[in-house]
């Protein structure tokens, strides 16, 4: 009788976000961990039974970071990088990674991306009736990702 065991899924709940060797924080929400090939259809003449289905260009959308605030400057001070009076007209693109970790802070599972940068940073909705946790969010555009360690 073997003793191998299937690892248990890992949690959504606990994951950081890296970006040119910085770990950014902890966040309360990522999206946009996707990849689509587009398909491009060919119909051959005297083939009717079906069409041809090649594979096209790969399409990465942008990645969404949600975090709760905190007196760290480091997810505004990323997007900075690459806008405003500190944008000299050459885009720094960085390499980073997304990592899920288990309940002890172990990798579990880790998406390197490369080629990003921010594009979008939006702070909190604050309303003085609301008892919601004050959230800002960033938008990064990327080349694509691996899994790995």
């Amino acid at each position: 009788m073997t003793t191998d065991r299937t690892p248990d899924p890992a949690h959504a709940n606990r994951f950081e976000f890296s970006v040119g060797g910085v770990t950014i924080g902890t966040f309360t929400e990522v999206s946009g961990l996707s990849v689509e090939v587009s398909v491009e259809e060919v119909a051959e003449g005297g083939q009717n039974q079906f069409v041809h289905k090649l594979p096209g260009p790969m399409k990465w959308p942008n990645i969404v970071l949600k975090a709760g605030v905190t007196s760290a400057d480091d997810l505004f001070a990323w997007l900075s990088k690459s806008s405003g009076d500190r944008f000299d007209g050459k885009l720094e693109r960085e390499t980073g990674h997304i990592a899920v970790c288990d309940p002890a802070g172990n990798v579990v599972r880790r998406w390197n991306f490369a080629g990003a940068f921010a594009v979008r940073w939006s702070g909190p909705t604050l309303a003085a009736a609301s008892s919601d946790l004050a959230v800002e969010e960033l938008e990064i555009a990327h080349h694509g990702f691996t899994t790995g360690g």
